[in-house]
């Protein structure tokens, strides 16, 4: 089976380099493909004098999904790796992705080990059912897909600055289409890197409290990604506001618990729930109106067919 895999990245040139590093030493011949943008630690010079990189692509979008259709489109394998830029490959990698796709699956995708003081944490399967699917999520620093599910899906919906990749679980299980998860893909998440689930390393955690312009940027951010994909995936259904909901309650009560322990003023509580509020409403406008607009089980009206101008610059080596 050839596969091949795309690295986005973006000002990450240490990481970048620990991600190749491995890349090459355990599957010497996959074709790579990096895409770029917009770096300014020097990231273009040092990726032209890898010969292991066989295609460079400097976009101009910050958007992770615009990166990865851009890696998508070109892509030649029949499979398609998307890898993290922070993420090293271990042992079994490539063996484990050659089952589960030998298991006639869509997609698959396998654990990340994070370093924590005095060891690694390891993060597990995670599964929900919504309106009757049975939903597998996945690490979109680390998953394969296959040609024929990616041309399904039409890549990844680039309206999404956050999440894309849960988008796609959602649209994979629309689908009724599999993702398998291999014990054995497993990826080892670099020291320097920042915490990011692969998706995108603005993302707000679930501890986190409302604290400032920029915390209030991720969580707007945050639910309207979730807000969007949700009302474009499922449409005006009672489960949808009870999702939202209930996403709302969970981090309500820890940034409350922040004010209460004096770590967030009152001031800030509100704006951070004025955010939440404002984009929520957003998302939901912008996820029915994407559902009209693409009826079709894609549900995907900002997908790789949606535009042929992602690339700035293209260096093929191949």
């Amino acid at each position: 089976m050839e596969f091949s895999v795309v690295v986005p990245t973006l000002n990450g040139r240490r990481q970048l380099v620990g991600c190749l590093d491995a890349l090459r030493e355990r599957l010497p011949t996959v074709e790579t493909i990096v895409v770029n943008g917009p770096s300014t630690d020097g990231t273009s010079g040092m990726l032209h004098e890898r010969p292991d990189v066989d295609v460079l692509v400097e976009i101009a979008d910050r958007n992770i999904n615009v990166a990865r259709n851009a890696g998508l489109e070109i892509a030649s394998g029949e499979v398609v790796v998307l890898l993290d830029q922070g993420h090293r490959i271990e042992d079994g990698w490539a063996a484990a992705i050659e089952r589960g796709v030998d298991g006639e699956t869509d997609a698959v995708t396998g654990p990340t080990h994070r370093p924590i003081r005095g060891g690694i944490t390891t993060e597990a399967r995670e599964r929900r059912t919504i309106a009757g699917r049975e939903v597998t999520y996945f690490n979109g620093g680390n998953v394969a897909l296959t040609r024929e599910a990616i041309d399904d899906l039409d890549g990844f919906d680039e309206y999404l600055e956050t999440g894309g990749a849960r988008d796609v679980a959602h649209r994979l299980a629309g689908q009724e289409r599999t993702v398998s998860w291999q014990p054995g893909m497993g990826v080892r998440k670099s020291i320097e890197t920042d915490g990011g689930d692969g998706d995108d390393p603005r993302m707000v955690s679930p501890g986190s409290v409302f604290l400032g312009d920029e915390a209030h940027q991720r969580w707007g951010l945050k639910y309207r990604s979730l807000a969007y994909r949700l009302a474009k995936n499922y449409g005006p259904r009672p489960t949808v506001l009870r999702r939202l909901a209930g996403h709302t309650a969970v981090d309500g009560v820890a940034s409350v618990r922040g004010v209460l322990e004096g770590g967030v003023t009152p001031t800030a509580w509100i704006g951070g729930g004025s955010a939440v509020s404002a984009n929520t409403l957003i998302g939901l406008k912008d996820g029915l109106r994407a559902r009209v607009s693409d009826r079709t089980p894609r549900r995907n009206p900002y997908g790789i067919s949606g535009r042929h101008d992602r690339a700035v610059e293209q260096y093929d080596w191949r």
